[in-house]
């Protein structure tokens, strides 16, 4: 007779299990993006029942009893609501929750396009080469698509809007913490300011809208800043940050160091420091910085972005500590934690 587990062993064999059906959590999550959902039930100002909300789905005979199993799974998730109010009837209605107000579409911080582009083919199939990897080395992105992420991003263009329109999500998220805690720290810059890397220009927008004597440009490979929208006060210039960045005032390096390995970082980090004036200039870098006693919203994030920068990047990965910067000459630096997943580190040179 096998012996009685323990509650520990218990408790451990129930986190394996959760871990191991996740993946359902997250595919449930795109089906109602992709059904507008969450939208169907904002417009009506109010909770709704599981009919109001198929007769709203884009299909002309959609299933309510395969409706009703997902939205039974996400109302336990918190997702949304349940009410049973309409007794005479015995329906059900189901509301909006705070977490599901992230999902949409029309919302200034709608996180819709990181769920479309984290559940997307393209980026789940490297995920199973990951102990691939472990054993022979090598990206798991390339093992499967045969190129580097860019490479892949610039011959895809569907796939390339995806990706941006996802990049760009998280800079709006990214841009409400940081402006709500750091806007003073671009209330100093005077004159020019680069974003390296800058996606479509949504951050650099932003910052330039708070500061209007900013001079914004914003910096990114010519395929990206092709399809970049006009947004006042910003210029856009196409290059390669591994070759040189535009001389400026002061630098903003988003969310980009964490794509690259330390050598490529020490490039990009030394094209900064010849960019910027010797006395005076700074660089902004926005970016996740590991903390093994850190417990806050976000640790399990960071954490999970760290083995995605190993499964689609070449040496791309969330950093623990900073030394790069002093090795690319800059002397100073300063971390501010903000309410979101990365922080600001402020770089001056010596």
């Amino acid at each position: 007779m096998e012996p009685k587990e323990t509650p520990a062993l218990l408790q451990g064999q129930a986190e394996i299990w959760q871990l191991i059906y996740g993946s359902v959590d997250s595919m449930a999550l795109k089906c109602v993006v992709e059904l507008r959902i969450a939208d169907i039930i904002h417009s009506h100002g109010g909770p709704i029942t599981l009919r109001q909300i198929a007769s709203e789905v884009d299909s002309p005979s959609p299933s309510i009893a395969y409706l009703v199993r997902i939205m039974r799974l996400l109302v336990r998730k918190n997702i949304f609501t349940e009410h049973h109010h309409l007794v005479e009837s015995g329906e059900t209605l189901y509301g909006l929750t705070q977490t599901s107000r992230w999902l949409l579409r029309d919302a200034e911080l709608s996180i819709v396009p990181l769920v479309l582009l984290r559940n997307h083919p393209m980026q789940l199939a490297p995920l199973h080469c990951l102990s691939q990897s472990v054993k022979k080395g090598g990206t798991a992105f390339k093992k499967v698509h045969g190129c580097e992420v860019w490479d892949f991003t610039s011959k895809n263009p569907e796939y390339n809007n995806i990706f941006n329109d996802a990049m760009a999500c998280m800079t709006k998220s990214v841009m409400a913490a940081l402006l709500a805690e750091y806007n003073d720290g671009f209330g100093g810059t005077v004159g020019s300011l680069v974003d390296v890397g800058g996606g479509i220009g949504g951050m650099m927008a932003k910052i330039v809208k708070a500061h209007p004597c900013i001079k914004g440009v914003n910096f990114d490979l010519p395929h990206v800043v092709a399809i970049t929208p006009v947004r006042q006060g910003v210029s856009q210039v196409g290059g390669d940050m591994f070759d040189a960045i535009p001389n400026t005032d002061a630098i903003l390096v988003g969310r980009v160091l964490h794509n690259w390995s330390d050598e490529d970082c020490m490039k990009i980090l030394k094209n900064c420091r010849k960019a910027i004036p010797k006395n005076g200039g700074n660089v902004i870098i926005v970016h996740v910085v590991l903390e093994k006693e850190s417990k806050d919203l976000f640790d399990e994030t960071r954490m999970a972005f760290d083995l995605l920068m190993m499964a689609y990047t070449t040496g791309g990965k969330e950093r623990t500590e900073l030394k790069l910067l002093e090795e690319a000459g800059f002397g100073r630096y300063k971390i501010f934690k903000i309410a979101t997943i990365p922080s600001i580190v402020e770089a001056y040179p010596e």
